[in-house]
């Protein structure tokens, strides 16, 4: 089969960075293509050279055979190059009609919507892109939004479709219903570039993997001769042990009780609408639902971040509603934020600083109103030895860490004051296999220890593994609560999509 696109000893060097080195890529006609890799391999930096957003410091493109220089986006689209990134690149207030044509040429002075309105309708009804050209985006659910993305490309006769990390706003059935789409593109001649590091989702829907590690092509693969193991191993160089088992332990008191929790968002409307929910100690609740229903605010609620409007917050039957963040904290309540720079760390301090955040008042770390530097350096060598944070020099600002030491960090901090309730949001967001791994193991001993756990992820699967529950949020609202031996994805995902249980079908 011919290589559409193809990519050779592609190099790109960042200030104290090599993204891609060297690395050769190609992607037929009629294939979907997977490009695999933990976050920082390089994957996204390769598909913005290809797209014209860089340009390589060495390598060359050809398209069909022929060497292509782009100077800019708009010379990868004329050359039949699209992506649709994670983030959609989409006006709200116009019609999907509108959003396709906005930045061409083509219209000219006079705007003739609905010839235009006709023609993106035939162009969503070919390839089962359902959506009504007319409606203006705020209309449009997430994944309705996404294929108006893919519209637009097709529209501009993208030959060359790349998707940046597609399912991470998706429903379950939203994201069956684009693999769908994928594999009808690719069966019309198109070639389909997938970027995921997630492996259920390369074995579902690819026909050949390219596998990037540490700016590296480490190789191409057809999946029919691989299985998630070998690329796991391909991801990060070595073997990833499996997670440890989760043992059964008895229902303990409750740490957390929300009983009709309103709360407003940062827009001004509710954002949180009669929540009520309990966790027991030695559990973890897993919050299942598309980012943006209310998770940020339920976190936030919890401990002491956002005030309540109406309804109570129990910490081990205790009244804390609207109380500080230093008063739940004294209660024994753990916090890893989704912002781990912003919110959980200060990045230009040293681990020092960082560790003694919320322990500065008590001795051994103070002396009366003085702070005792030499218990502070002695307590993060030993936090550092034990959660094994890799760091150059304690005094160095933490935000020259890796995503992953900086979660460990984090957890350090958090885990080791003992707490009796952790409430962790998308602990391993952007973390390589290996770290992800680490992060686990950590939530899982603390369950063991008898801590109740909060974990609020869009990680389906990392839900399923860990939680004891699920609870699915929609729109601010507790749509259900499952026990997580006995749910299934697609009745998670239809709760994510406001359809609750007493209405999904039989």
């Amino acid at each position: 089969m011919q290589n559409l696109v193809e990519m050779r000893n592609i190099t790109k060097k960042f200030p104290g960075v090599l993204a891609n080195d060297q690395v050769s890529f190609a992607a037929r006609a009629g294939e979907i293509h997977a490009l695999l890799g933990e976050n920082g391999a390089g994957k996204s930096t390769l598909m913005s050279i290809l797209t014209g957003l860089y340009r390589p410091d060495a390598g060359e493109i050809f398209i069909d055979g022929r060497p292509v220089v782009f100077r800019s986006p708009r010379d990868a689209i004329k050359n039949g190059i699209g992506m649709v990134y994670q983030h959609f690149r989409l006006v709200s207030p116009f019609t999907v009609a509108e959003n396709v044509i906005l930045g061409l040429d083509e219209p000219g002075l006079i705007l003739r919507m609905p010839e235009i309105e006709n023609k993106v309708a035939a162009l969503s009804e070919s390839y089962g892109l359902k959506v009504d050209p007319k409606l203006k985006i705020w209309q449009l659910s997430v994944g309705e939004q996404q294929r108006v993305e893919i519209i637009k490309m097709l529209y501009r006769g993208a030959r060359v479709l790349i998707l940046d990390e597609p399912t991470a706003v998706l429903t379950p059935q939203e994201t069956k219903e684009l693999f769908v789409t994928l594999r009808r593109m690719a069966d019309r001649g198109h070639a389909v570039i997938f970027i995921t590091h997630k492996l259920h989702e390369v074995m579902a829907v690819a026909d050949r993997i390219t596998v990037l590690r540490g700016g590296r092509a480490v190789g191409t693969v057809e999946k029919k001769a691989t299985n998630p193991t070998e690329l796991a191993r391909m991801m990060v160089g070595r073997e990833i042990a499996p997670p440890p088992p989760r043992t059964e332990i008895p229902s303990g008191q409750k740490v957390l009780e929300l009983n009709n929790v309103q709360a407003m968002g940062d827009k001004g409307l509710l954002a949180l609408r009669g929540v009520s929910l309990t966790i027991h100690a030695g559990e973890i609740l897993g919050i299942a639902g598309v980012s943006g229903n209310g998770q940020k605010e339920l976190a936030e609620v919890i401990t002491g971040l956002r005030p309540v409007q109406s309804g109570k917050v129990l910490i081990k039957g205790q009244d804390y509603t609207n109380r500080s963040p230093r008063d739940i904290i004294e209660a024994g309540v753990s916090h890893v934020p989704e912002d781990r720079l912003g919110t959980g760390l200060i990045p230009g301090l040293g681990v020092p600083e960082n560790v003694i955040l919320k322990e500065y008042r008590r001795p051994p770390i103070s002396r009366g109103f003085f702070l005792n530097p030499r218990a502070a350096r002695e307590r993060s060598e030993e936090l550092v030895k034990r959660f094994q944070v890799k760091v150059a020099h304690l005094d160095l600002p933490v935000k020259l860490l890796s995503g992953g030491n900086l979660q460990r960090l984090l957890l350090a901090r958090e885990i080791s004051a003992q707490p009796s309730l952790i409430v962790a949001v998308y602990p391993v967001r952007g973390l390589d296999i290996g770290a992800t791994e680490a992060v686990h193991r950590l939530l899982l001993e603390q369950r063991a220890r008898g801590a109740g756990i909060l974990l609020i992820s869009e990680d389906l699967e990392e839900i399923l593994q860990l939680s004891d529950r699920i609870a699915v949020m929609y729109e601010g609202q507790i749509q259900g609560i499952l026990p997580a031996a006995e749910a299934h994805l697609e009745e998670i995902g239809l709760l994510m999509a406001g359809i609750k249980k007493e209405e999904q079908p039989a």
